[in-house]
């Protein structure tokens, strides 16, 4: 059966580690799936922390979910849906502008696109192609997490190497969780050098 669009829209969820993001991605996708939506949700290969083929949160919350190494592989692996997922964007491939241009091209044909993922590095510079998308977007929601530091809003995402903050020249995405990020504050983060 083929239900009308209801207009194509992006919607951006963003925060730092541990801010809920992926929590709150699959919680807008179970009501769509309630809804009876055709619906599809991606989530980069490179992603191996909890489950491969499933979109799951650091509380245990999963969905299955399409692998995909590029936004050019969620592109053709829309099909016939009315909304699509992308969680943690951050890890795709592809540049900034690649990335807008496709989420604005699934809008422009009437999907709701829901895209969650970090909106700073570790640096605590904010991640062009999430930057991008916010200023487009029709709905940006941003999280926060709680500092491990001195309990304030955390909206900062620190990484450590052997307890210590990374430096400025590592890597800018490394894959891992409470063994290589804390979330701070703007007060408690220690910036890289």
């Amino acid at each position: 059966m083929t239900r009308p669009s209801t207009g194509g829209r992006i919607e951006v969820i963003c925060g730092c580690m541990y801010s809920g993001k992926t929590e709150e991605l699959i919680r807008r996708m179970r009501q769509v799936m309630i809804a009876r939506q055709p619906c599809r949700i991606f989530t980069p290969r490179l992603d191996t922390r909890y489950s491969v083929g499933h979109v799951a949160s650091h509380t245990g919350a999963k969905l299955e979910a399409v692998p995909v190494s590029s936004i050019k592989e969620v592109m053709a692996g829309v099909g016939d849906m009315q909304v699509i997922a992308l969680d943690e964007m951050h890890f795709l491939e592809d540049s900034a502008d690649e990335i807008l241009a496709c989420c604005q091209e699934l809008a422009d044909r009437g999907l709701r696109v829901i895209v969650a993922g970090l909106d700073q590095s570790y640096r605590a510079e904010p991640f062009p192609g999430m930057m991008q998308l916010m200023a487009v977007a029709e709905q940006v929601d941003k999280l926060y997490a709680i500092c491990v530091r001195c309990g304030a809003y955390a909206t900062r995402s620190q990484r450590l190497i052997n307890g210590r903050p990374a430096p400025a020249d590592a890597p800018t995405i490394v894959v891992g969780g409470l063994d290589l990020y804390e979330a701070r504050c703007r007060n408690c983060y220690e910036p890289a050098h």
